[in-house]
């Protein structure tokens, strides 16, 4: 059976499509390389669109005959929260859009089976302790509202189509689990203080009067090996007939503050890591925890590493990517 995995050039699509073929899968990769990193994808056929495009149907149409795709993985995607609020038209363009096509493509070419990569940004700031998929979903940025649009998407064509999907609800993914597909950007907390570090400044933490025991807000790590796991379990899974449920969180149900990542980055590294602190950031909930009871349930799924495990591979892959 060959999976096409759009993204596969990006850090989470990168681990995806590796551990998919260990397991045995053909991996066609699709991926637009605006951000993607070449070398992550050297060594699988390779779609080179951006499918947001006009011509992406028919590209590819003819690449899911070409290869016998079967199923998809779609991780491609802008999601950069900034960004999309400074550019909301091109971030609705881009994802929104770009599903559509492949949506469009996978019917026309009778491929039925979708893991859709979505975000705990579609929550926004639920006051809860632990967030259940069926809380009322209200995003607070254009990033977390194509994500929640990409979800209506897909049960649609499901519904009209009869196509078997499921819709992944990713919190705070880090790691690496190989060196050299580590997370690049500088846009997450654990990347943001090894590049404070590797600069010889302190590690910036917005806000610490937060109502949280430390004061710094605590978020949900999910290492990205486990998070590439949960997609190949969640592909087994569509092959089942009863499926009660569309959308899954993928976390560990345990949460860590800012102040406890950069000590367990301190730890990994072997070195103190001094603190900054700065004014908060808007839109920031204090806490935003997964309850990961129904992953647990469906698709017999549980993360096997912590805090320590994704900050010592993280130290490691950014040691790789230095060249010491």
């Amino acid at each position: 059976m060959t999976i096409a995995v759009t993204g596969a050039a990006g850090y989470i699509g990168s681990h995806v499509a590796h551990l998919l073929r260990e397991q045995g899968a053909h991996v066609l990769a699709v991926d637009d390389m605006s951000a993607g990193i070449g070398a992550r994808v050297d060594s699988f056929p390779l779609v080179e669109i951006d499918l947001a495009r006009d011509e992406a149907p028919g590209v590819l149409r003819a690449a899911f005959a070409q290869h016998q795709v079967r199923a998809v993985v779609h991780l491609a995607a802008r999601k950069a929260v900034g960004e999309s609020v400074e550019q909301p038209a091109r971030y609705y363009h881009q994802n929104v859009a770009g599903l559509a096509n492949l949506l469009t493509a996978m019917q026309q070419s009778a491929v039925d089976r979708l893991v859709f990569s979505s975000s705990a940004a579609t929550y926004g700031m639920p006051d809860v302790e632990a967030v259940d998929e069926d809380l009322d979903c209200r995003p607070i940025n254009p990033y977390g509202e194509t994500k929640l649009v990409g979800e209506w998407l897909v049960r649609a064509a499901a519904r009209a189509t009869g196509l078997r999907a499921v819709c992944l609800r990713y919190f705070n993914v880090a790691g690496a689990g190989r060196p050299e597909l580590g997370d690049v950007v500088r846009a997450n907390l654990i990347p943001l203080v090894l590049d404070r570090v590797e600069q010889g400044l302190p590690a910036l933490v917005f806000g610490d009067d937060y109502p949280t025991p430390d004061g710094t807000c605590i978020r949900d790590y999910v290492h990205v090996a486990d998070l590439a796991d949960a997609h190949a379990r969640a592909l087994a899974h569509l092959e089942e007939d009863e499926r009660p449920h569309d959308v899954l969180n993928v976390g560990t149900g345990r949460g860590a503050s800012v102040l406890e990542v950069v000590a367990a980055l301190a730890e990994a590294l072997g070195r103190e890591v001094p603190v900054e602190v700065a004014p908060r950031r808007a839109g920031d909930p204090p806490r935003l925890v997964a309850s990961v009871d129904r992953i647990h349930d469906v698709l017999g799924w549980r993360a096997a590493r912590d805090l320590a495990d994704i900050c010592a591979s993280a130290v490691e892959a950014e040691r790789h990517r230095a060249g010491n």
